[in-house]
């Protein structure tokens, strides 16, 4: 590891370390360094990566998730809208979603070169989330498990992104 890879991972331990169930995106701004780099030094399992090539399975598998809640975190705006992910085609060199969802547009699903299952604390709850990963290091979008009125996470959410977690670290 160079000196510089060694000074970043200084940097993203120790914003980590400050607050381990924060928002990524402000640990890596503080660290100086990439939301990929936060998530690797996760521990063990708590960021579960599958190469991006996957991503036509992972979506299609969520279609059937019901409501999620998808997020758009970037420095000027965190964006969040619950509904079902449509199905998607491909299309002028892009990946379409259109349906009868709040969940629209068109994603550069090329961009994508990994989507990390994130399992781990998040303001004193566990959270659940799908990471699509640009080669920047940050994230595309997010797709979060969705919780019940007791703040709990729906169980068949959990199931199912449990389920392609585990399909995916054995792909």
């Amino acid at each position: 590891m160079s000196t510089d890879s060694e000074e970043r991972a200084e940097r993203a331990r120790a914003a980590l370390a400050e607050k381990p169930d924060g928002v990524v995106e402000a640990m890596a701004a503080q660290a100086n360094v990439t939301p990929a780099e936060i998530l690797a030094i996760l521990p063990a399992g708590a960021a579960v990566l599958a190469p991006g090539e996957h991503f036509l399975t992972i979506w299609q598998d969520m279609t059937g998730w019901g409501d999620v809640l998808l997020i758009v975190n970037t420095d000027d705006i965190v964006l969040e809208v619950e509904g079902a992910l449509p199905h998607g085609s491909e299309g002028h060199g892009w990946f379409n979603i259109h349906g009868d969802s709040p969940i629209g547009g068109h994603i550069r699903k090329d961009r994508c070169v990994s989507i990390a299952f994130v399992d781990r604390g998040f303001h004193g709850r566990r959270s659940c989330s799908v990471w699509f990963m640009n080669a920047d290091g940050r994230a595309m979008f997010k797709v979060f498990v969705r919780r019940d009125e007791e703040r709990a996470l729906l169980a068949d959410q959990l199931q199912r992104f449990e389920a392609l977690r585990g399909k995916m670290a054995e792909a």
